[in-house]
């Protein structure tokens, strides 16, 4: 390009400040006031969201589905983990401010937590990309709040104190996106919650002690060396991955072909799409078994599974390896640009995370199946609400806002988003208000679910009854 014509290029993107973007975020309200986010009502043609359900099960292994329906039939709370597409369709329905991020697409606060960086430092994150699109920002945090509705619900805290939890987290996301907006690109990138800025944020001596202890605990017994005993036996001088059926079990050639050349092709795949300098590492372990391991609620059905990797008898590595179908919000949002919904899920996830497993990649199975594949647990933990009281679902809610925040910061446009926000607290009422309303349309949702399944509509198996 000479000279000319890169003055041309130049002048064709015009510089703003992040002054004019955040007064550019600011005449959005007129368009979109920020109260108008406070109120839920179900759109006159809202489909019946048992038909959505039974819809995404399409593509789902036919004998894990009821296991699927057995954990959402438990709670409201655990209905809604598990109705990503119904409330995916109802957002489409709610007033959007038209400034796109990278969104989570589940954002529920069950699906943040802690795990460990390449550099084995425990940080707090989002941990679930499923269903990750570039969409509206408002989507992820309208899922956010009203997940904490419900679980301040669950646990049997007054409504004061959830709708408080939702006021706090709320804040911190404004107040969190108004910080980057203001911070240099790079260090927006750089920044991280560690376990510190974690701890930090909890509002008594009693919940940094039990998060400190349970942290020790979590870097005993999500390594691999305590993992290999736990989930291996030896079948003659064969390593193989002991079976609990139903929720692990080694797929048959039917569902899962590949079987007879030690599924090589789709190993090969996946490691065309680590970096050459993880390769190197990667090339130092043999695969040694593979089993299908039945996890959370919303993926119970999809083909999950486990491999297991020896560099040595006593040197394993376990790898999680999920199938990735298209994302609840496609049809809301719009198509995403990769053909491989396992790459849309690794994009995403390294354009939201601070940081990311270094495993991280993605392939194409031979029965057509998208997959993405990370390690296994890693140091992962999630938070265990039952274990809450009024304070520890504010500070959460708190940490899950700031988490969320700095990744719509990273793809989006803080300056904007922090302009609509604003100083005040108009959004935050209004995420109060939304928050109320929609967990009481999903406790709505839970009753017709369960209904449903007892007049046969859907089948659920529920474990251990």
């Amino acid at each position: 390009m000479d000279a000319k014509a890169h003055e041309s290029a130049v002048e064709a993107i015009p510089y703003k400040s992040a002054d004019e973007r955040r007064d550019e975020g600011k005449e959005l309200r007129q368009a979109v006031p920020r109260a108008a986010h406070h109120e839920w009502k179900p759109h006159r043609n809202r489909r019946d969201p048992i038909d959505i359900l039974n819809e995404s099960n399409q593509g789902r292994l036919a004998d894990l589905v009821p296991i699927r329906f057995g954990r959402m039939m438990q709670s409201p709370f655990a209905f809604y983990r598990g109705s990503a597409a119904v409330m995916a369709a109802d957002l489409a329905t709610t007033p959007s401010s038209g400034i796109r991020v990278q969104a989570c697409g589940d954002a529920h606060l069950s699906n943040f937590g802690g795990f460990a960086t390449p550099e084995r430092r425990v940080i707090f994150d989002i941990n679930d990309f499923d269903e990750t699109l570039p969409g509206p920002w408002e989507w992820d945090l309208k899922r956010l709040v009203a997940s904490i509705v419900l679980a301040g619900r669950h646990i049997g805290l007054s409504e004061t104190d959830g709708a408080r939890a939702v006021a706090a987290t709320a804040r911190s996301y404004r107040e969190r996106m108004s910080d980057y907006s203001g911070m240099r690109t790079l260090d927006v990138w750089y920044d991280a919650v560690d376990v510190d800025r974690f701890l930090g944020e909890m509002e008594t001596d009693e919940s940094r002690e039990r998060i400190e202890q349970r942290l020790v605990k979590i870097r005993s017994k999500n390594t691999p060396e305590f993992l290999f005993p736990k989930l291996v036996e030896h079948v003659g001088q064969a390593p193989r991955i002991i079976e609990d059926s139903p929720l692990i079990f080694h797929p048959t050639a039917e569902q899962l072909p590949g079987i007879s050349t030690g599924y090589r092709e789709a190993i090969s795949r996946y490691r065309d799409s680590l970096g050459e300098h993880v390769r190197v590492l990667f090339d130092r372990f043999h695969f040694c078994d593979l089993a299908v391991k039945v996890v959370g609620v919303g993926s119970v059905g999809t083909m999950c599974l486990i491999a297991l990797f020896l560099a040595a008898e006593n040197d394993p590595i376990f790898l999680q390896i999920k199938e990735a179908s298209a994302s609840v919000l496609e049809p809301h949002a719009g198509a995403s640009a990769h053909a491989n919904h396992g790459q849309r899920v690794v994009v995403g996830q390294r354009l939201m995370q601070s940081a990311s497993d270094m495993f991280l990649g993605w392939g194409v199975g031979l029965n057509g199946r998208h997959f993405y594949v990370r390690q296994l647990r890693d140091m992962k933990t999630s938070a265990i609400i039952e274990d809450f009281d009024a304070a520890d679902l504010r500070a959460y809610g708190r940490v899950c806002g700031w988490a969320l925040a700095r990744a719509h910061a990273r793809s989006g446009d803080p300056a904007m988003i922090a302009g609509y926000l604003g100083s005040s607290e108009v959004f935050d009422d209004a995420m109060r208000d939304f928050a109320v309303a929609y967990a009481d349309q999903a406790q709505r949702d839970h009753r017709a679910f369960v209904r449903a399944v007892r007049q046969g509509r859907v089948e659920a198996l529920v474990e251990g009854a």
